[in-house]
């Protein structure tokens, strides 16, 4: 049974000199593993053109990362961190950086306990901003922030106020730096938490390699949540609750997957997540063509039942371009629970870029449903060959 998988076999020791605390000064020389064929080979990324094959469609995140790490002070100097992880009221990410009044976001608060009640305040070039906290849900917490200028929209106030939320495994403040180096060079929408760091590693250079080769890019959008730093802490993954994250996909991507459905390629496990979830959604709308577009959420164990993989690849993507046009929208907006785990059965992807992951993780357990028992043979290639691992490491292209 695939929830009987044991988290304990997907672990390996990472020493803590192995984890990139910053990037390169170039993103297009850091070290690129390509696994095909069960073998391994060792580049550098600026080659990747070498490897990809010609008149391939790659598929990136353009997901952008907000500045959702917020410092309130208590009149005693007592901090309180507010982390912002998913807009609420209102619910769109578009919407809620245009607020000018107030907003609510489901966070994360540091120092939690030094917090017993009232409003937290403070001002941000010349604008009084008030924070409360609402409900709590385990974890997490709803907060509404509310401000004083209506000439200020929330996004403003973020970038005015907000620290970049680096990786807590870097063990280090945000730099100045990490604003830039922490961004794809292709990021456009506002709303992640964490970077889709597998596209870190582009550059103009990069691009304009791959486009000689007659390979095509398209867009697409998940906003990354802090659920996918979220350790599995269960021994079976059965007890595990994936992290519930936003993605939005234009109609004309749709259309250029499926006329590539035979060489697409993901940048980063976000993209590959997305991607694969248009089959689940497609299925959803076979079944019923009236379907609420809020009905078409995938969830956690979707793909690994039998009844939801019996159509194939290009009819389901067909059903959600016909669902689009039907209802006279130009792009999909819905969430994503998808794990995809070993047993998994790619229906869209057939490889991805893609950065070296924490022992332990939904993402390693992402990379086994790739290349299978051989991500151990991988990891102990990158390990002993001196590549960089996480957020700001080294890179790898793995053929499924």
């Amino acid at each position: 049974m695939v929830k009987n998988i044991h988290i304990k076999e997907y672990d390996y020791i990472l020493p803590d000199e192995k984890i990139a605390k910053f990037p390169l000064d170039k993103r297009d020389e850091s070290k690129l593993l390509v696994y095909k064929n069960k073998t391994i080979e060792e580049s550098i990324f600026k080659h990747l053109d070498d490897y990809l094959p010609e008149n391939s469609l790659l598929v990136f995140n353009n997901t952008k990362v907000i500045q959702a790490r917020l410092i309130f002070q208590k009149e005693t100097g007592t901090q309180i961190e507010i982390f912002c992880l998913e807009p609420k009221e209102p619910s769109d990410y578009a919407q809620i950086f245009l607020q000018n009044k107030s907003c609510t976001w489901l966070c994360m608060i540091g120092n939690l306990k030094k917090w017993k009640s009232g409003k937290l305040r403070c001002t941000v070039h010349g604008t009084r901003c008030t924070v409360e906290r609402l409900e709590s849900y385990g974890d997490t917490h709803l907060v509404r922030f509310e401000w004083d200028n209506p000439d200020v929209s929330f996004a403003e106030i973020l970038e005015t106020y907000g620290e970049l939320p680096i990786p807590p495994y870097l063990n280090r403040k945000t730099e100045e730096s990490d604003n830039t180096t922490y961004q794809t060079v292709y990021s456009k929408i506002k709303g992640s938490v964490a970077a889709p760091t597998a596209g870190l590693h582009f550059t103009k250079e990069v691009f304009d390699s791959l486009l000689k080769k007659n390979i095509s890019f398209e867009e697409l959008t998940l906003h990354v949540g802090a659920g996918t730093f979220k350790p599995v802490k269960s021994e079976t993954i059965e007890e595990h609750v994936m992290h519930t994250e936003c993605i939005t996909v234009k109609k004309s991507v749709i259309e250029n997957v499926l006329n590539k459905i035979d060489s697409v390629y993901a940048v980063g496990t976000t993209s590959v997540r997305t991607l694969e979830s248009l089959y689940y959604i497609g299925v959803a709308i076979s079944r019923n063509p009236e379907i609420p577009i809020r009905d078409l959420e995938v969830t956690q164990w979707m793909p690994y039942e039998k009844e939801n993989n019996q159509i194939p690849v290009d009819e389901a993507l067909g059903h959600i371009i016909r669902y689009l046009e039907e209802n006279n929208l130009s792009s999909l907006t819905t969430y994503t629970q998808i794990m995809i785990i070993p047993s998994y059965q790619f229906k869209i992807v057939k490889g991805i870029i893609t950065n070296f992951h924490q022992p332990k993780s939904t993402l390693l357990l992402l990379i086994s449903a790739c290349v299978g028992e051989k991500w151990k043979d991988i990891y102990d290639y990158a390990l002993t060959h001196d590549f960089r691992f996480l957020s700001y490491g080294d890179s790898s292209l793995l053929f499924i």
